[in-house]
């Protein structure tokens, strides 16, 4: 468990506090504020508020994220609350769809705990009615009486709270379903209740103890929406920064192997579009860097093409070198050193670190479907191999030369 403060308000606006987890493990409450050491200390303050002013309710809602869903969520419970909804705050247990748990309380009710919580230097974390820190253990029911106030939850989403006085009907209105388990925090004798208990425990000591020791993790928190906590402690502040220092790191790092990666493609695709430019010129020698920077060479060679073979031929052309054009371009171990195209045959010449990386390529290129690939050529160099893979379509026309 981390180091946390439980705080309890009572209706009157006393405190009482209990610190759990860390190295500071309390077995007992304290009343009144918690010092200023303890709450700059702790990484999580939970502040248990009166039931009697919170509803529990659930509500089946679907909605793509949770900002829809607390839109929506007033109008999935209005005909369980009393007053207008914009008076009204909603606050739903985590989750996106399904079946939810709702807590509903008057905005001006929020804002007077938080001001007297500020009063007492308290910035909470975490806000959440006292009656979801009883147990809700499946098939029972709890009931805690503490002073002239009862408390009681039947189902994780059903509770109320009411004085010792409307207890009777209360609980003969409400008719638990399941067996109830009673913590009556009294000096006094036992209360006649209008049903038998499971169990009773008379004259318990210390109610937040008690809450405490049954409360994992809040199921939701009423600081939602418009009164989230906008505060960071120290603590919390310092792990952020850490936090944020090492995804900015992270994002550097991913944007700068990016960048290498754009700027190696970006060469790549240069040194082609040259030796595609060269290899324009060589076949048609009348054409001029001129015409090549107005019209682009894709298109001049189409159209030479189109004029000197026919047009399904030249577009055979083209669409396989569109085909191979990755397979030549996504590797930096091996170089396109040329590209000729003659008599329906374009044979391209590679340098290549071995054999294995010319033999690759012609694997790959066979795979494309309509291609057939043959290494034609593989003379050692100082730095590799020259090879030549010559490339064959059914499209591109003509034959082997």
């Amino acid at each position: 468990m981390s180091d946390r403060l439980l705080i309890r308000l009572a209706p009157d606006g006393g405190l009482t506090w209990l610190r759990q987890g860390g190295g500071a493990r309390a077995l007992a409450s304290t009343s009144g504020a918690p010092p200023a050491g303890v709450l700059a200390a702790v990484d999580e303050i939970i502040v248990l508020v009166p039931a009697t002013e919170v509803v529990l309710t659930e509500a089946t809602l679907s909605a793509r994220n949770r900002a829809q869903l607390l839109q929506a969520l007033p109008y999935a419970v209005e005909e369980q609350v009393l007053g207008p909804l914009d008076d009204l705050h909603f606050a739903a247990s985590r989750g996106t769809s399904g079946t939810l748990g709702v807590a509903v309380v008057a905005k001006a009710v929020l804002r007077g705990w938080l001001a007297r919580l500020a009063e007492a230097g308290i910035q909470p974390d975490v806000v959440v009615p006292e009656s979801l820190a009883l147990r809700a253990a499946a098939q029972q029911a709890s009931l805690m009486i503490d002073g002239d106030r009862a408390v009681a939850r039947l189902a994780p989403w059903s509770a109320f709270a009411c004085s010792l006085a409307e207890l009777p009907g209360w609980l003969a209105l409400a008719g638990p379903r399941h067996p109830l388990d009673v913590h009556d925090f009294r000096a006094a004798p036992a209360l006649a209740l209008p049903l038998h208990p499971a169990s009773y425990h008379e004259r318990q000591r210390d109610p937040l103890a008690f809450l405490a020791g049954g409360f994992a993790a809040a199921p939701l928190n009423l600081r939602d929406g418009e009164f989230a906590p906008r505060h960071r402690h120290a603590r919390g502040r310092h792990w952020w920064r850490v936090a944020a220092v090492l995804a900015a790191v992270v994002a550097l790092l991913a944007f700068a192997g990016l960048g290498a990666d754009v700027l190696r493609l970006s060469r790549e695709s240069a040194r082609i579009a040259a030796l595609t430019q060269d290899a324009l010129r060589k076949a048609f020698p009348d054409i001029d860097a001129a015409q090549i920077a107005r019209l682009g060479a894709e298109q001049l060679m189409r159209g030479r093409l189109e004029r000197q073979h026919g047009g399904e031929s030249s577009a055979g052309v083209l669409r396989v070198l569109a085909q191979v054009a990755p397979i030549l371009g996504d590797s930096t171990r091996t170089q396109v050193r040329g590209i000729e195209y003659r008599n329906g045959v374009l044979e391209v010449a590679l340098r290549a670190p071995d054999m294995s990386a010319l033999d690759l390529v012609r694997e790959r290129v066979t795979t494309i479907q309509g291609l057939k690939a043959e290494l034609t050529a593989a003379t050692p160099a100082t730095d590799g191999v020259d090879g030549r893979v010559r490339i064959e379509s059914a499209g591109m026309g003509g034959g082997k030369p």
